[in-house]
């Protein structure tokens, strides 16, 4: 059972004001405070959904609901014939936010497309200087270490130069980690010595401006009246009420004091089903929920001890019961959807006495402790993070694993898990751009420790798959390495695959134009209400 939250007064206070939405103001109820607004610092939808969805724009982006790349702030892009130069076109007449603390004196141009890779790409830039910070996804992807320069023409015109063939680069240019930064804007706070409210007070092109945030309470946001694609801003006010819990998040939809409401449990669904009030779009989702092996922390270190963990978890039981008939378990570290998944792996049969024995041999005592952290937000790929510990604590006690389940604030839960404080825990992943290396790379290559890879786990043999697969654009050419690559993670076990699940998105029936992105992301363009 989730803990429940226990709203600040100061909380409640800000609750209690939020309007009953009007025509034009929708209220959603997300589920956790972002960290900031800087989208490329972070990998968690939270944020994502806080900034780059609302706030920012790519110079590429995803069709709303599907995979398929179109034009955003660049209206084309060309790639060379050997596949390491890209050259974008930039949109004319896009306009930066005006607010109360910026009003931009020019149009976007090349010189904002500049600032915000360059910021990403050299450590000597001087705003990364001033104002110090990692861009995980950045990395994690090896675009650090791919993208030889980054060149203006002239105003309207970039090329990206890379070292090697990369088959998915525009496809992770319309990624949230993408997004645009004003380079107005950055020298601004640079020159007045706050370079960090780059995060906190975000100005960016998209389809709402940033009002006003009150950690653990509300963001408020205003329509961008002079958004470059004005069909794609039908609300004048959006709103995130962030309440934590399911529960509450539920009592407010069925009140209309949200419209839109993030992350339902299984059984709630049930309900929300019945209100002729509400409706829930669903579809097949695309993610995976796993566990995380430190492979830095003995005995974690062993392949025979994390193969010996992960059979003697009773995963069916999990799905079953967390899950409820809207998942279904994973066999494999990626959904049966992308393209390249091994259906050939079938996955660890549940075996607790042959658990059992392989911890003996490897020399694992009884009563040994792990920690095992659980995650404190719900994802589609793990409904309730904390019931799921606890059924695998049950479990691993069988074989006579001792597991210390721990929690934190979710923003915490992060920091400390990229600094490698863990011994297992629990997470979720949701494909960014259709292509599998989002999934093996970003997960498990060797750049990303420190990043996504929670397992801290370094194959040689895996990366070097990787990145050949990366520098090959014909996709059936791809497909034998990426399984080769799924065989040794499925061998050397450096996560658990959990869960497949249905991804559902309830919300009231006065919601119009709403699509669920595959890519686990909320965005509200082209949303209306009736």
């Amino acid at each position: 059972m989730r803990f429940p939250y226990v709203f600040s007064l100061v909380a409640a206070a800000v609750f209690a004001s939020l309007p009953v939405a009007q025509a034009s103001t929708l209220i959603y109820c997300s589920e956790a405070s972002p960290a900031g607004f800087d989208p490329a610092q972070y990998t968690s939808g939270t944020e994502f959904d806080a900034a780059a969805e609302t706030l920012f724009n790519r110079l590429v982006q995803f069709k709303r609901g599907g995979t398929e790349l179109e034009p955003g702030l660049a209206t084309a892009w060309e790639a060379s014939a050997d596949g390491k130069t890209y050259t974008f076109h930039l949109r004319p007449g896009v306009k930066f936010h005006t607010t109360a603390y910026f009003t931009p004196g020019r149009d976007f141009n090349a010189d904002d497309v500049l600032f915000t890779f360059e910021r990403m790409l050299h450590k000597e830039q001087p705003f990364r200087q001033a104002y110090p910070t990692e861009f995980p996804y950045f990395t994690d992807m090896g675009l650090d270490q791919n993208i030889a320069a980054v060149k203006k023409l002239d105003d309207m015109t970039v090329v990206f130069t890379l070292k090697q063939t990369d088959a998915a680069f525009a496809a992770d240019l319309a990624m949230s980690f993408a997004s645009i930064q004003s380079a107005e804007y950055a020298a601004q706070l640079l020159k007045a010595g706050h370079p960090e409210q780059l995060n906190q007070q975000p100005i960016g092109t998209g389809p709402f401006v940033f009002s006003r945030y009150q950690k653990d309470a509300v963001i408020r946001y205003k329509a961008n009246t002079g958004y470059w694609k004005p069909e794609d801003v039908k609300l004048d006010e959006l709103i995130f009420a962030i309440t934590p819990d399911a529960a509450t998040r539920l009592q407010k939809l069925k009140a209309d004091e949200c419209q839109v409401s993030g992350y339902a449990r299984p059984a709630d669904l049930v309900e929300m089903k019945k209100d002729p009030r509400l409706k829930v779009l669903e579809q097949p989702g695309f993610n995976v929920g796993f566990l995380a092996y430190n492979t830095q922390h003995p005995p974690l270190d062993k392949p025979e001890v994390r193969r010996a963990l992960d059979m003697a978890i009773n995963k069916q039981a999990i799905v079953d019961t967390v899950f409820q008939g809207a998942g279904q378990v994973a066999r494999n570290v990626m959904p049966p959807t992308q393209w390249s998944y091994d259906p050939r792996i079938k996955g660890t049969a549940y075996d607790p006495q042959q658990a059992r024995q392989l911890l003996a041999a490897a020399g694992v005592k009884p009563g040994t402790t792990l920690n095992l952290w659980a995650m404190t937000v719900q994802r589609a790929s793990n409904p309730n993070a904390r019931l799921s510990a606890q059924m695998i604590q049950q479990d691993w006690a069988k074989v006579g694993i001792k597991a210390n389940i721990v929690s934190y604030e979710w923003g915490e839960y992060i920091k400390r898990a990229k600094a490698g404080e863990h011994d297992v825990m629990t997470y979720g992943w949701t494909g960014d751009n259709g292509d599998p290396d989002n999934w093996l790379g970003v997960l498990f290559g060797c750049s990303a420790i420190g990043g996504s890879n929670y397992a801290r786990w370094c194959d040689k043999g895996l990366d070097s798959l990787l990145q050949r697969a990366k520098t090959l654009t014909d996709r059936e050419a791809r497909i034998p390495l990426y399984e080769q690559a799924q065989r040794i993670i499925h061998e050397q076990v450096p996560v658990s695959p959990m869960a497949h699940s249905v991804v559902s998105q309830p919300m009231s029936t006065r919601v119009d134009g709403f699509k669920i992105n595959p890519f686990g992301v909320t965005g509200f363009y082209g949303v209306s209400l009736r």
